[in-house]
């Protein structure tokens, strides 16, 4: 991966460059941004541009033996740790278990990956991956050798939020004493969710939203979509390449969405009983990451349907058939209800994150929805 590959971001590629012609590389970097938005693919051709034995101003060479390695994912001193979990087959997961589906995945989708295609490439789509005790334990034993042809021995760590509590303290004094020529690069989508002793040890890098037009660009140049198509995609996608490719790969996915959404809605308006215990008793069947694809595509028509009500379609961005629906919704999302949707929503996320029973928690969730749904303006305090 070179940094002419990566969509946008040429801030960030400054900023780290800049850092390689300074001699001011950072041991322990954290690589901080919404999901889709380049940062694995910025981390690894950082590292690839660090170890080219024939880099440019602006990019490594490409055709070096270290870049050729680093492309194909196979140098020696790259390292890779990422949330894993039990299988079938592998009963003590670590991520040197699961390299090669690793690699795989990247190659496939050019380095822009989310969790979900993680755990759907691993098949753990109903379980929670964490970097475990194991997986600390190999990232001290592995950056204790001396790089093998390497200027820097580089540690990519995915999904850094995910690492377990209880296994954090044993990286604490290697990610702040590192061995010298070792580079640590963290990656994660959420602040709240890092450690504070693992964050305070790291350089913090940060991600913005990718913006429309670069979006449009890399989807005409990577996929057969018509501009058309790109741009109605974009117009939902809030600023992430991986986003958009999913809407465009994934209509169905979002039908299905919106059809438990509605569905859920108006049980909830009626006050449904019968109809809110079916709804929980379907939705608790599709599997974590579908049920939280469905709490995030929630929070998005909720919002649309706030703004709708507040007179900013401007900033509405919906398709035709989900526009339809929250017009009419609107009228029962505003000032009094808006904030305990979105608190509610979000304590729900977090929740199905840490394995809560999901029949309990929908329909708890519904029974509070039936609440909201009756606050009206007025109620606001």
């Amino acid at each position: 991966m070179q940094f002419k590959d990566i969509i946008g971001q040429e801030e960030v590629k400054a900023r780290l460059k800049h850092t390689v012609h300074e001699n001011r590389v950072s041991h322990a970097q954290l690589f901080l941004g919404e999901a889709g938005v380049g940062k694995l693919a910025m981390a690894i051709a950082y590292a690839q541009y660090i170890n080219c034995s024939d880099r440019t101003l602006e990019d490594s060479c490409g055709v070096c033996p270290s870049c050729l390695k680093y492309q194909k994912l196979v140098h020696p001193d790259l390292h890779f740790v990422m949330p894993v979990a039990s299988t079938k087959d592998v009963k003590k997961p670590t991520s040197a278990e699961f390299i090669e589906p690793w690699r795989n995945l990247l190659e496939r989708q050019k380095q822009y990956i989310n969790l979900n295609e993680w755990y759907e490439e691993i098949g753990i789509e109903n379980k929670q991956g964490i970097i475990n005790k194991d997986d600390c334990n190999n990232i001290i034993k592995t950056l204790g050798y001396k790089s093998y042809e390497a200027e820097y021995k580089v540690m990519i760590i995915w999904m850094a939020e995910k690492l377990y509590h209880a296994a954090a303290p044993k990286i604490l004094k290697i990610l702040e004493e590192p061995p010298e020529k070792t580079l640590f690069i963290l990656i994660s989508e959420s602040r709240e969710q890092i450690l504070n002793t693992i964050y305070s040890r790291t350089q913090l890098v940060k991600f913005p939203r990718l913006k429309d037009a670069q979006i449009v660009q890399a989807l005409s140049d990577n996929t057969d979509c018509t501009t058309e198509s790109a741009q109605r995609v974009v117009n939902i996608a809030e600023g992430s390449y991986k986003q958009a490719v999913r809407l465009l790969n994934e209509t169905e996915l979002d039908a299905l969405n919106f059809s438990f959404f509605s569905k859920w809605m108006r049980a909830c308006y009626q006050n449904n009983l019968q109809e809110l215990v079916a709804f929980t008793a379907e939705v608790s069947k599709i599997g974590r990451e579908r049920q939280k694809s469905l709490l995030s595509y929630s929070l998005r028509t909720i919002r649309n349907s706030f703004l709708i009500n507040i007179d900013q379609n401007a900033m509405v961005k919906l398709e035709a058939d989900e526009r339809t629906f929250a017009t009419k919704f609107s009228p029962f999302i505003n000032q009094a209800n808006i904030h305990l949707f979105t608190e509610q929503i979000n304590q729900a996320l977090y929740h199905i994150e840490r394995n809560a029973n999901p029949s309990i928690l929908f329909m708890d969730l519904s029974l509070q929805v039936v609440q909201f749904l009756k606050l009206k303006p007025a109620a606001v305090q």
